[in-house]
């Protein structure tokens, strides 16, 4: 059951497009091709060679991509789509 102005089961389509927005959004995401480095391209340290084996083309160690990871990405943390103040523009 629907309230307000939304239809039956908008709820559902917008979780549905929530979750298939950020599953695209995460199978974008390239992975590393080619050639392996034998050492990091930051810090220069060696790269384990089970590293190298399980992604190929591997570029960074694994501090040096934990690091990188963790750094802070800013992105909208809600659906536009069912925002009620991007329907009013």
């Amino acid at each position: 059951m629907a309230g307000g102005w939304a239809r039956d089961g908008a709820v559902s389509e917008q979780i549905e497009a929530s979750i298939s927005d950020e599953l695209a959004r995460m199978q974008s995401k390239k992975r590393p091709m080619g050639e392996s480095l034998t050492h990091c391209a930051e810090c220069e340290e060696p790269i384990p060679e089970k590293r190298r084996m399980a992604l190929p083309g591997v570029k960074l160690c694994l501090e040096c991509q934990q690091e990188r990871d963790g750094a802070f990405k800013s992105r909208a943390g809600f659906n536009r789509r069912g925002s009620k103040d991007s329907q009013l523009k």
